[in-house]
């Protein structure tokens, strides 16, 4: 099964913007807007009233259709009320247009079904593949083509990075990036997928599958278009890169709110779920635990194992990772005689202090500076036993030094995947934006340090199964 070609519409050369406005406010300005803020590619006007368009310091002549400019058109971006619709499609494929996002409403989700069957039977006979509609656009963080029409000040967009993220909800895709922006959570690829009339979340899985710029798919859905395409494609692409999805309409109230939507039918909760299983799909119960998912994915390889050691200077934090590890199928590592005699060796010698655990959790204690740290962190990645580590700073502790950072970059030669957690305010927040810098996921809270541990090794699980790891 391969993936459909689709790099036009996230590389596209040139872009029309159809139902381009100069009012502030309109749908048609924002769009203008969003796209001609870091794009370098060609952008063109469209709208009936003619005229010009001037958005971030740029002058644009107005088209009164996509068929008065001279140059080739890669994607149309079509925000005009949807009785228009079909006949712009019609011009598109006049135009040569190969791809379509159509951001207006009032197709399928207001009760015009037919309205959307006509513009996917126009763009097939044009060979035009749409995106939506009733979607918010799509945005490529890596070269800027960006068709969200949400303005750049009432809603961030996150840094270009591995993870991409598909969603059936304009508002909470909206809401997705902001937070990744906020979180400084680097994004591949945004689709809004709409009403899927054309594409739907599995082709843009398999696409993204294929893209080298994306390491892990994330995906918020309410139903899928066709279930079987789905699970044949999520088995293929969970194979080359981890797949997350958060699924809604789980009860039955939810459902109904999910069918009036986007109009997709969401289908019994079970089977999704026994679907997603069997498919090697994470399911993620909160947009929270998506990211967690998804950032620890992102960031290191998964395990090879369910084994986890943890190293704390903490002890209360170490017996609550222990309790929310083995609550989600994970065991704690039992250390070699070996490893403890290493350990046993370094006390007798001063190297280490007296009272400190080594049992796992290793618990260096409260006065613990970066290279007690990094002589436990060594223990427990040379131990065979161990498949991740999980390691947490409370940085409250004055003793706790800045070389924590590099100690921790340095444990990465192992292979092992590394999980750090760090609770607190702003002076924590500044050390794991510098460790996750060198490469290691760090986490608010020891239930997010669980989502991100859970996620290495269920997946690691699954590429073992099917003989990829």
């Amino acid at each position: 099964m391969g993936a459909p070609k689709l790099d036009f519409m996230f590389y596209p050369k040139s872009v029309a913007v159809i139902g381009a406005s100069n009012v502030p406010g309109k749908v048609g300005n924002a769009i203008m807007r969003s796209i001609t803020l870091k794009y370098e590619g060609k952008v063109y006007a469209v709208n009936v009233k003619g005229g010009e368009i001037e958005v971030n310091g740029k002058k644009f002549p107005v088209y009164r259709s996509i068929k008065e400019i001279s140059d080739e058109i890669d994607v149309a971006v079509i925000a005009v009320p949807a009785k228009f619709v079909p006949d712009v499609i019609d011009e598109c494929g006049e135009k040569g247009v190969k791809g379509a996002v159509v951001i207006s409403a009032g197709f399928k989700e207001a009760g015009r079904a037919d309205l959307e069957e006509e513009i996917v039977r126009r763009a097939r006979k044009w060979g035009i593949r749409l995106v939506g509609p009733n979607c918010l656009g799509v945005t490529n963080l890596e070269n800027g083509f960006d068709c969200n029409f949400n303005p750049p000040e009432r809603q961030a967009r996150p840094p270009a990075g591995k993870i991409a993220f598909m969603s059936q909800s304009g508002a909470f895709g909206a809401a997705i990036l902001d937070w990744a922006a906020s979180h400084k959570i680097g994004m591949s690829k945004f689709i809004s997928l709409g009403n899927m009339a054309d594409l739907d979340e599995s082709d843009f899985m398999a696409y993204l599958g294929e893209d080298p710029k994306t390491g892990v798919i994330t995906g918020y859905i309410e139903g899928v278009k066709d279930g079987r395409k789905f699970f044949n494609t999520a088995k293929e692409v969970t194979l080359k890169k981890p797949v997350i999805i958060l699924k809604s309409g789980r009860t039955e109230a939810g459902a109904k709110a999910a069918a009036s939507h986007t109009g997709s039918l969401a289908g019994s909760y079970a089977i999704y779920q026994a679907a997603f299983k069997q498919a090697g799909v994470l399911e993620a119960k909160s947009m929270r635990q998506l990211f967690n998912y998804a950032k620890a994915l992102a960031m290191q390889k998964p395990a090879m194992g369910n084994h986890v050691a943890i190293v704390t200077n903490g002890g209360g934090a170490g017996v609550m990772m222990s309790d929310g590890l083995l609550e989600r199928g994970m065991e704690l590592a039992e250390l070699t005689e070996q490893t403890n005699e290493r350990f046993r060796k370094d006390i007798e010698e001063d190297k280490l202090p007296h009272h400190m655990s080594y049992k796992n959790p290793i618990d260096v204690i409260g006065d613990a500076p970066s290279n007690r740290y990094e002589r436990a962190m060594r223990y427990a990645l040379e131990d065979p036993n161990v498949d991740v580590l999980v390691v947490i700073a409370l940085f409250q502790s004055p003793a706790l030094d800045e070389g924590i950072v590099d100690a921790v970059a340095k444990m990465q030669e192992y292979g092992k995947p590394i999980v750090f957690v760090a609770p607190g305010g702003d002076y924590p927040h500044k050390m794991a934006r510098n460790i996750e810098l060198k490469g290691v996921p760090v986490y608010e809270t020891v239930e997010d340090g669980v989502d991100a541990v859970y996620a290495l090794v269920r997946y690691g699980e699954w590429l073992r199964e099917n003989g990829k790891l």
